[in-house]
């Protein structure tokens, strides 16, 4: 017997009337009647006596009635603990990020929705050039993104992956033939521009304007997407410093990535607009905080 089959049998216990049985279920008084046939057809005797005037239970429905009871407040009592152990979160969060971060995330996400069950994690994709797009015209409810992140309508919520950095250079450069590179080795190289929608920053926390020691790090051609910057590396015209994840989804055979081992670490967090709120975003946001920073390529403890 179906869950809805047994509350269609106990209101109608109750209310002794199809009419209003029907009427507080929000069903058809046909499907009152037809699930009641069912259950007395299955349990082979009659439920109900009904006459033209009124309806009354029988003894067999009175006891069914008495057992079944029991058990239905059970389940929904058990529905309900579910229900407040996930503050009744459902529904789906938008979660922005930059390329092959998405996979990134997944151990995440799986972690996120083994405990929502009720909730789903669709992903899109932003572009450095507009960082912050997506979040301020309401395409997503959250991003991931590498910190700081200082704007005044935007929270910057829990880290949640980290990583180190290296030089993407020409394959057929000389830099390409070293074991590893300085950021004061920037001062002689030319990185791109990100162009105008950037701050600055936000920016200069990837490709900052000066090496350690205060030589300016020249600046040369624009790009707006991650492949049109790969395309003027492997065209000779700038080299830029990367996140580390690139060597393990982006291989290029016009492109060499040599370890830059005095860059500071990346951290990658969770960013949403500071006047939006929802349950399954304050869900999403605490379980990233429980689970805390992880390095990329890592596995997510809970």
């Amino acid at each position: 017997m179906e869950l809805r089959d047994i509350e269609i049998f106990l209101v109608l216990a109750e209310e002794l009337h199809f009419g209003r049985t029907a009427e507080r279920l929000h069903v058809s008084k046909s499907r009152v009647s037809q699930v009641i046939k069912k259950q007395e057809r299955r349990i082979g005797g009659a439920l109900f006596e009904r006459t033209s005037r009124s309806v009354t239970l029988t003894p067999l429905g009175n006891r069914l009635r008495e057992d079944l009871r029991q058990a239905y407040d059970l389940i929904n009592d058990g529905i309900a603990r579910a229900s407040a152990a996930t503050g009744g979160v459902h529904g789906a969060v938008r979660l922005g990020v930059m390329g092959a971060l998405g996979h990134e995330m997944q151990p995440f996400l799986e972690a996120f929705t083994t405990q929502y069950p009720h909730c789903e994690v669709t992903l899109a994709e932003f572009h450095f050039s507009d960082p912050f797009a997506l979040l301020r015209t309401g395409q997503v409810d959250v991003q991931l993104m590498w910190l700081p992140v200082r704007e005044p309508d935007l929270t910057a919520g829990p880290c949640l992956l980290t990583e180190g950095r290296v030089l993407a250079v020409p394959a057929a450069s000389d830099w390409a033939r070293r074991e590893s590179m300085s950021m004061e080795d920037l001062g002689d190289c030319t990185t791109f521009e990100f162009g105008p929608h950037v701050p600055g920053y936000w920016a200069d926390a990837m490709l900052p304007r000066h090496t350690p020691k205060g030589r300016p790090i020249p600046r040369g051609p624009s790009a707006r997407t991650f492949h049109e910057v790969l395309a003027l590396i492997a065209a000779g015209r700038v080299v830029s410093p990367l996140n580390e994840h690139v060597t393990r989804y982006y291989t290029h055979p016009g492109i060499a990535y040599v370890p830059l081992h005095d860059a500071p670490p990346t951290e990658w967090a969770l960013v949403w607009p500071t006047a939006r709120d929802s349950p399954r975003l304050r869900a999403f946001t605490e379980t990233a905080r429980s689970v805390g920073p992880r390095p990329v390529g890592g596995s997510v403890l809970v």
